[in-house]
C-alpha cells in the first residue's frame, strides 16, 4: 500500500470508528528511545593522536584543569540525564555573575593554576599559561576575559612596556592577585584608532610627577574590564605632552582604588551596565581629574622622561615609537583567535552529537525516522564548518608557536597573522554557532544547551582588540606596502608567504575531475592565483587613483572592496598552507587520510563560498559547479567519521550539554521533579 492510500485508510477508520489492522498500535518509536551514537558509529583513526594535533601542547595540564573545575561546586555542576554538566548560571544577576567570576579566580589561584603566568621565563611556562586560559574560556568567556585582562593586558603591559623596576614591583603581586589590574586604552570617542585617544598627560618638573587628565567627555576611558568593581590599578594610555610638544601615546600606571576597595581621589568610575553577554565582567568607565602619579609610573621601555623633564627615546620617529608600543599587544589577538576556535568546537560537538541521536521524519511508511545527520542537507550545514574548524585549529597553533618564538624581525609577521586570524576565526565562530543553534532546533534556544548563549558571549570578539573589517583593511595595506617595496627594490617578495608572487602565475586546468580537485597542489595553486591577482588589482587600483591626484590614504579607503577580498584571500591561503604542513608531517595511515579529506573539504568550501573565484574568473562556471558537487561528495565521505572527529576535540562531556547525550532522560518528568 502506498503512503497516500495508507493515510486515506487511517483517516477513514478514524472517522468511522472502525478498527483497522493497517493502523499501527501505539508503541515507543525509535525517535523516542535515545541510543548512544557510539553504538552505531565506528572509529577509523586514532582520536587521541588527532587530539594531540588539535590541542598542540600541554594536554595533561588541560585535563588537570578540566578536573579541578568539574569537581568544584563553584563551577555550578548540575546532573541531567545521568551526567554532570558544568556551566555558569546565567539566571544570576549581573552583580552575582561578577562575584562568582572572582570566586572562581580565587579558587584557581589557591590551586596553583596561575603559577608562573607572569614570573615564568620559559616558553614551556608560557605555553602552559595559554593552555590553561583556553580551558578556562571553554567553561566561561567572562572568566577567560577577566584572566586575560589581569595577565595579558595589565600584566603584559608591565612586562613589555615596563622595565626592571616595574617588573620587580608589580609582576609577582599581579600573579598572586595582591594587585588587580585593568587596561585603560579604549575611550568613548576612540576605539580602533588608538593614535587618536584624547586623554592628556603632562609633567610637573618641580614635583617630579605626571598629571593625567580627562579633558572632555569623549576622552573618558570606556569598556575597561575590571574597572567597575575589582581593579585596584590600571595601565592608562594617554597622549604625553612635554614642554608643549605632543610626543604621542604612552602608558602609565595609575592607582584607582585603595586596598579596601575605595575609589582614589580625583578618580571617577561608572559602570558600563548590562550587556548582551560577558556579564561576569565588570566593564567600567574612568575619568581622571588631574591625577598625580610618580614619574616612575611611566612604563619606559620605549621612551622615558628624565627628572628634569627631558623626553628620552632611542626611537626618534613617532610612527615607529607608536608601532613599538602596539607590537606587544598582539597576544590579545592571538588569544581571541584561539578562543574562537575552541568555542566553535563546543558548538559543533554538541550539534553533531545531537544530530547522531535525534531523528526526524521517515521516508517510507512504518520505517524508523531518519537521523538528522543522515540527511545530506544536514551534513552540508555542519561538516564543512567542522573541516574549517580543524583547519583553523592548526593555524591557531602555528600562530601561538611563532608568537612564543617572537623576535623583532617577526613582529610584522605576528601582527599581520594575528590580525588575519583574529578576524577570520571570530567571524567563522559566529557563523558556526548560528548554524549549530539552528541545527539543534528548539533545543538550541535553551541556555543549558550552551550553543545559543555562546553566541551572545562571543559576539564581542568581532570588535574588541580591533574591528574585524578594519583589521582586514590593515592586512591589505601591509600587503600593498610589500608590493611597493618589491617593485622599488626590484627584488623578490620575501616574507608573509608571498614568495609565490616571484615565479610564473599558476594555471587552473580547464577540466577539474575529483582527483584534481582533491590535490593539495591544485588547491594551493588556486589560492595563489586568487591572492596574486587580487594583490596586483588592489595595487593597480590604488596607483591609478594616486595618478589621478588622490591622496594615498584616500585611495586605500576607496579600494575597500578589493582590500577585504585580498585580506580574506591572504588569511585562507595561510590556513591552507599550515594545514598542508600538519598533513605532510603526519605518518602514512588512516589519520593522514582523514586529514586529507578535511583539507580538501576546507579548500573546496573556501573556493565555493568566495565569490572572488567566479567574480574575477579564476574558475569557470562549469568548474565552480564541479567544486560544489565535490563538496557534497566530501560531506557523504566525512559523515561516517563525524563522531570520531568531534570526539578528537578532547572536550570533557561535562563541558558539553544535555542534548549532546541522553536528551530524552534530561527532559523527562523525573528530571523536573529532581
Amino acid at each position: 500500500m502506498d503512503r497516500v492510500s495508507w493515510r486515506t485508510q487511517v483517516l477513514k477508520n478514524h472517522l468511522t470508528q472502525a478498527p483497522s489492522p493497517e493502523t499501527p498500535s501505539l508503541s515507543p518509536t525509535p525517535c523516542l528511545n535515545y541510543s548512544p551514537p557510539e553504538l552505531a558509529e565506528s572509529t577509523h583513526f586514532d582520536t587521541s593522536e588527532m587530539r594531540k594535533l588539535l590541542d598542540g601542547h600541554n594536554l595533561q595540564e588541560r585535563d588537570w584543569l578540566y578536573g579541578l573545575m568539574i569537581q568544584s561546586k563553584l563551577f555550578n555542576p548540575r546532573r541531567l540525564g545521568g551526567r554532570v554538566f558544568v556551566s555558569p548560571d546565567y539566571n544570576q544577576s549581573m552583580e552575582q555573575q561578577r562575584e562568582m567570576t572572582m570566586k572562581r579566580i580565587d579558587y584557581l589561584l589557591e590551586t596553583g593554576v596561575f603559577e608562573g603566568w607572569l614570573t615564568g621565563k620559559t616558553v614551556e611556562e608560557e605555553l602552559r599559561k595559554f593552555a590553561l586560559l583556553e580551558v578556562a574560556g571553554m567553561f566561561d568567556h567572562s572568566l577567560a576575559i577577566k584572566l586575560g585582562v589581569q595577565f595579558f593586558l595589565w600584566g603584559g603591559a608591565i612586562q613589555f612596556f615596563g622595565t626592571e623596576r616595574h617588573h620587580v614591583k608589580w609582576l609577582r603581586d599581579t600573579e598572586n592577585y595582591v594587585v588587580k589590574g585593568c587596561f585603560a586604552m579604549t575611550e568613548l570617542g576612540h576605539g580602533s584608532n588608538v593614535r587618536g585617544i584624547e586623554t592628556v598627560t603632562t609633567y610637573d618638573q618641580r614635583a617630579r610627577e605626571f598629571i593625567i587628565n580627562t579633558p572632555w567627555e569623549s576622552a573618558q576611558k570606556y569598556w575597561i574590564g575590571g574597572a567597575a568593581n575589582h581593579a585596584t590599578h590600571t595601565v592608562a594610555f594617554s597622549q604625553l605632552n612635554i614642554n608643549g610638544i605632543n610626543q604621542g601615546v604612552h602608558a602609565f600606571i595609575v592607582q584607582i582604588r585603595d586596598a579596601d576597595g575605595n575609589i582614589c581621589p580625583n578618580i571617577r568610575i561608572a559602570d558600563c551596565g548590562h550587556k548582551i553577554g560577558l556579564n561576569g565582567i565588570d566593564n567600567g568607565r574612568i575619568w581622571f581629574d588631574n591625577v598625580r602619579i610618580p614619574r616612575e609610573n611611566l612604563l619606559n621601555s620605549v621612551a622615558d622622561v628624565s627628572p628634569d623633564g627631558e623626553y628620552l627615546s632611542a626611537i626618534k620617529d613617532r610612527d615607529q615609537r607608536f608601532a613599538a608600543f602596539l607590537a606587544p599587544l598582539t597576544a590579545g589577538r592571538v588569544n581571541i583567535a584561539v578562543s574562537a576556535i575552541y568555542s566553535a568546537k563546543i558548538g559543533l560537538a554538541i550539534a553533531i552529537r545531537y544530530a547522531l541521536s535525534r531523528r526526524a521524519f521517515s521516508i517510507a511508511p512504518n520505517q524508523p525516522e531518519v537521523l538528522l545527520l543522515d540527511y545530506p542537507s544536514h551534513q552540508r550545514r555542519l561538516l564543512p564548518l567542522l573541516a574549517k574548524t580543524y583547519a583553523m585549529s592548526f593555524s591557531a597553533n602555528h600562530l601561538k608557536m611563532i608568537y612564543m618564538k617572537r623576535t623583532p624581525e617577526l613582529n610584522k609577521t605576528i601582527h599581520i597573522l594575528s590580525s588575519a586570524f583574529k578576524a577570520s576565526f571570530t567571524w567563522h565562530n559566529m557563523r558556526t554557532l548560528q548554524e549549530c543553534r539552528e541545527a539543534c532546533g528548539g533545543q538550541g534556544l535553551k541556555t543549558e544547551n550552551r550553543v545559543g548563549h555562546l553566541k551572545s558571549e562571543k559576539d564581542v570578539q568581532s570588535t574588541f582588540e580591533g574591528d574585524n573589517n578594519v583589521l582586514m583593511q590593515q592586512i591589505s595595506k601591509t600587503l600593498f606596502a610589500e608590493y611597493l617595496a618589491a617593485q622599488k627594490r626590484k627584488k623578490p617578495f620575501n616574507g608573509l608567504g608571498l614568495e609565490h608572487m616571484n615565479g610564473p602565475c599558476s594555471v587552473i586546468p580547464q577540466q577539474l575531475p575529483s582527483t584534481v580537485l582533491r590535490s593539495g597542489h591544485f588547491q594551493v595553486d588556486a589560492f595563489h592565483v586568487r591572492e596574486r591577482d587580487l594583490l596586483n588589482c588592489f595595487a593597480e587600483e590604488i596607483l591609478q587613483r594616486q595618478a589621478r591626484g588622490e591622496m594615498k590614504e584616500h585611495a586605500l579607503l576607496s579600494s575597500y572592496q578589493l582590500a577585504e577580498d585580498l585580506g580574506q584571500a591572504f588569511s585562507e591561503r595561510c590556513v591552507l598552507e599550515n594545514f598542508l604542513e600538519v598533513e605532510e608531517n603526519s605518518p602514512a595511515g588512516s589519520l593522514k587520510d582523514m586529514l586529507a579529506l578535511l583539507r580538501s573539504m576546507y579548500a573546496l568550501t573556501c573556493m565555493e563560498e568566495d565569490a572572488s573565484f567566479l567574480r574575477y574568473g579564476y574558475l569557470s562556471t562549469e568548474n565552480a559547479a564541479a567544486v560544489r558537487k565535490e563538496v557534497a561528495i566530501l560531506c557523504s565521505e566525512l559523515r561516517p567519521h563525524a563522531l570520531a572527529l568531534v570526539s578528537s576535540f578532547g572536550i570533557p562531556d561535562a563541558f558539553l550539554s544535555p542534548i549532546a547525550f541522553n536528551w530524552v532522560d534530561a527532559n523527562s518528568w523525573s528530571s523536573v521533579q529532581h
